[in-house]
């Protein structure tokens, strides 16, 4: 690649990242000013489901649609941003950008600070679904359509009976080309609402280097720095799969990452000195293979080809990712709905050791049985007892005996929740033996939630857009952000098990053991979808493990939380020695609704991990020192 005079003079752009989720605390974006010199401040503070939040909040009058968190850190860090002229770019203006930004146009005038404020709009089609919803009787494509890939199960795409008062919000996933046109016209700070997660960073690399939209590379490897810190401290400590072999005080206030965008889209992952946690090769990449599309990461702006990432440390706390490939942007984006799912609420109950799983087979029976009598049983959408944990042998306490069935259940109406409730306080003093629980019993209440349906949006159709407001907190300038002048349809995901597997007794003799004694790795939600990156740390124990972790193997250590209408894909990144896998359809509809305790898959590539294996004698293995 060939750098223009003006990347070769520029040095990289420092962005410090202030917010991984909507519970990050204000100190944070005041901390990362403080601490050291950066460019750049950057926030994410929206999961998937948190603008249905707002739009319910706004609905009842108890929010104003932008994330709270957000503005209480822009309160305690203007006076920072002010000073050292650092610019901001954060995604917590929710359904409202317009309202944060005139609070903070409001701030900067009662301190005379010399900032310019802007907001980004475009993301929300709420309107145009509904009418849609409406007047078509239908919802946008499913965002499985763009995947290509045979077996993918869409039975759970939407209800049947879904009108247009039923949906709550409807926000397309924005790319960086609005944030750079706000900060070429001169602004300081700019609020958006339903950005990519990584865009913020995307756009202050693009800006801060002037790139052009066809700069492929380069955007693509801004693209994956973003995707690194956008999760806050995931990427330096926390979350991290490999903790247990460190002192425990190294992970209590763990300092929140910094990156920096060199001109040619290779990045340095690092943190301030003197802060808490770790940036190495092992927490980067972690973070790399968290949530995770497989070889190709989507963005509006550019499409990130992974098969060749490298991450390398180059010093102590500083970690380079390069190898990145870019390609044209998809013609799509991805659309997230959500309307009112139903009612949901769970029950959980106690056993102490002894025949614990006749004993919830008995809890189980007794309800069911009930329900069956009173005609109830069809009024849920969901029912299930899920019995958690399993006691342990010859236990030194109670607690290591005690276990726990979680009765997780979702219906259209409040009233079969309430009915069941009833039944199980009817029902309550013909218990099992030892039967216990809480005395905390707001579960059992039925409360709303909502459902989430990923659809896809030409990227021709958004009127994405970037607003300047003036003193008075009125728009003065207005600029459209115009649209991607180039387009790549996208193609069958690949999947595939390893090319030239080498026999397994090839490596000599073996020992039972769990997989996480000799690999590291994470997993998270991606829609309905569960994703999950595991990785081994030398070249011949990678040519072991791409062997041993087929999509066969792969699928066995699910165990029996496999079922059939589930669908996995499997690739591989040997320069980072990780194999990588998305199982399609394991959440239902997404966070928001599913019914697993694991909503999030945070806990998937731990399970996968704990499974007993055989592992050659020759590699290097540690424990957990449980």
């Amino acid at each position: 690649m060939t750098l223009t005079k003006h990347e070769q003079t520029r040095r990289p752009v420092r962005i410090a990242n202030c917010s991984g989720a909507q519970y990050d605390p204000g100190r944070q974006m005041r901390k990362q000013a403080r601490l050291g010199a950066v460019d750049f401040l950057t926030g994410d503070w929206l999961a998937e489901n948190n603008l249905a939040q707002e739009a319910a909040a706004m609905a009842s009058g108890t929010g104003a649609g932008f994330k709270t968190k957000t503005w209480d850190a822009l309160q305690q860090s203007m006076d920072v941003i002010a000073s050292k002229r650092i610019k901001v770019v954060v995604n917590g203006g929710g359904l409202n950008p317009r309202a944060l930004a005139w609070r903070c146009q409001e701030l900067i005038n009662t301190h005379k600070y010399d900032l310019k404020v802007a907001f980004v709009s475009g993301d929300d089609r709420l309107g145009h679904v509904s009418a849609a919803l409406k007047d078509q009787g239908s919802l946008p494509r499913h965002f499985h359509d763009d995947v290509k890939n045979a077996g993918l199960d869409k039975t759970k795409e939407a209800r049947s009976d879904l009108t247009d008062s039923d949906i709550l919000a409807a926000n397309a996933y924005l790319g960086a080309r609005a944030i750079v046109k706000a900060l070429e016209k001169g602004a300081d700070i700019t609020i958006c609402g339903r950005v990519a997660d990584a865009s913020p960073v995307v756009a202050a690399a693009w800006w801060w280097h002037g790139w052009a939209d066809q700069d492929y590379d380069r955007l693509a490897g801004a693209l994956i720095a973003g995707h690194l810190v956008e999760c806050s401290a995931y990427v330096t400590g926390s979350n991290f799969s490999g903790f247990h072999r460190f002192d425990l005080d190294t992970f209590v206030d763990v300092g929140f990452p910094i990156v920096e965008v060199a001109g040619d889209g290779t990045c340095i992952i690092t943190k301030h000195e003197g802060t808490n946690g770790m940036v190495t090769e092992d927490t980067v990449r972690c973070q790399l293979l968290y949530e995770i599309q497989g070889s190709s990461y989507l963005n509006s702006d550019v499409k990130a080809i992974l098969d060749d990432v490298e991450v390398h440390e180059v010093d102590k706390d500083r970690v380079r990712v390069s190898g990145v490939i870019g390609r044209p942007p998809p013609p799509t984006t991805k659309l997230a709905i959500f309307y009112a799912g139903g009612f949901e609420a769970q029950i959980l109950v106690n056993a102490a050791g002894y025949a614990t799983a006749k004993k919830f087979a008995l809890f189980e029976k007794q309800i069911r049985t009930v329900l069956s009598k009173a005609s109830l049983l069809e009024s849920f959408t969901e029912l299930e007892f899920q019995v958690i944990g399993v006691p342990q042998p010859n236990p030194a306490s109670q607690l290591q005996s005690t276990t726990y069935c979680r009765i997780y259940m979702q219906s259209m109406s409040r009233e079969p929740i309430i009915a069941l409730s009833k039944i199980f306080d009817d029902e309550i003093m013909q218990h099992y033996s030892g039967w216990h629980m809480s005395a905390d019993l707001r579960t059992m209440a039925p409360k709303s939630f909502y459902a989430y349906y990923p659809a896809i949006l030409p990227q021709d159709d958004l009127d994405e857009a970037a607003h300047l407001l003036d003193q008075n907190g009125n728009v003065s300038n207005s600029f459209a952000s115009g649209h991607p002048s180039k387009y790549e349809a996208l193609e069958k995901r690949p999947s595939y098990d390893s090319v030239n597997p080498l026999p397994l007794d090839s490596f000599g003799p073996t020992t039972a053991m769990r997989l996480g004694n000799l690999i590291l790795g994470r997993s998270g939600d991606k829609g309905p979808n569960i994703n999950c990156g595991l990785f081994v740390h030398h070249a011949d124990t990678w040519d072991w493990f791409r062997s041993f972790m087929t999509l066969e193997t792969f699928t066995s250590l699910i165990g029996a939380d496999w079922k059939d209408d589930y669908h996995v894909e499997r690739v591989e990144f040997p320069k980072i020695y990780a194999v990588h896998f998305v199982i399609y359809g394991i959440l239902g509809r997404g966070v928001s609704s599913s019914k697993l305790l694991d909503n999030r898959g945070k806990g998937f590539a731990d399970y996968i991990r704990d499974k007993h294996v055989y592992i050659p004698d020759r590699f290097p293995t540690w424990s957990d020192d449980n």
